[in-house]
């Protein structure tokens, strides 16, 4: 998946690999997508049931990793489908992350689909 090949990951995919494994680091194929910005490997991973809400080792969801490189197609894409009060080892969320990085298309992308807790 870290290479972005749509062909390879549908394949897999239709054969019975879980879109859900993780590495020793907890890295699972959908934070590599999202991380690398590879739109369309992320929605064959979620429309394969990749769950869009589990952390990393390092407690980052998926959004976290888009939002650190900046992939604003990839964040529009998971944001109304991520936990945005998950909070990151750093202890940061979604939200906060990009405004410490300056990034406020991201941002605005964010606080757009963010659900207040009542």
């Amino acid at each position: 998946m870290m290479f972005g090949s749509l062909a390879i990951a549908q394949e897999l995919l239709k054969q019975g690999a879980s879109p859900n494994i993780q590495d020793a680091s907890g890295t699972s194929p959908v934070h590599d997508a999202a991380r690398t910005g590879f739109l369309d490997t992320l929605k064959v991973l979620v429309e394969y049931g990749a769950d869009v809400n589990a952390p990393d080792g390092s407690g980052a969801l998926p959004i976290h990793l888009a939002v650190r490189e900046g992939h604003t197609s990839v964040v529009s894409f998971l944001a109304p489908e991520s936990d945005l009060c998950h909070r990151d080892a750093a202890g940061l969320t979604p939200a906060e992350l990009a405004r410490q990085r300056g990034a406020q298309d991201l941002v605005d992308i964010l606080q757009g689909h963010k659900v207040i807790p009542l």
